[in-house]
């Protein structure tokens, strides 16, 4: 069952950060759908894959969810 959760990264500042984020999902998840607010520094992922998956991924990566 496909759920949506969003994370508040506030270390994500430019579009390299953010296409680091989409390719650690997309590595989690292939079919999850990322949708990225760079300016307001926000994450929201929808996937079949626990949440706290994702935000152990981040937090590994060096972009911790506030």
């Amino acid at each position: 069952m496909s759920q949506t959760v969003e994370f508040t990264v506030p270390d994500m500042t430019c579009g390299h950060c953010a296409g680091r984020i989409e390719a650690l999902v997309a590595g989690l998840d292939a079919k999850a759908r990322v949708d990225i607010d760079l300016p307001g520094h926000r994450v929201r992922i929808e996937s079949d894959t626990d949440a706290e998956v994702f935000r152990a991924a981040l937090i590994e990566a060096d972009y911790p969810p506030a």
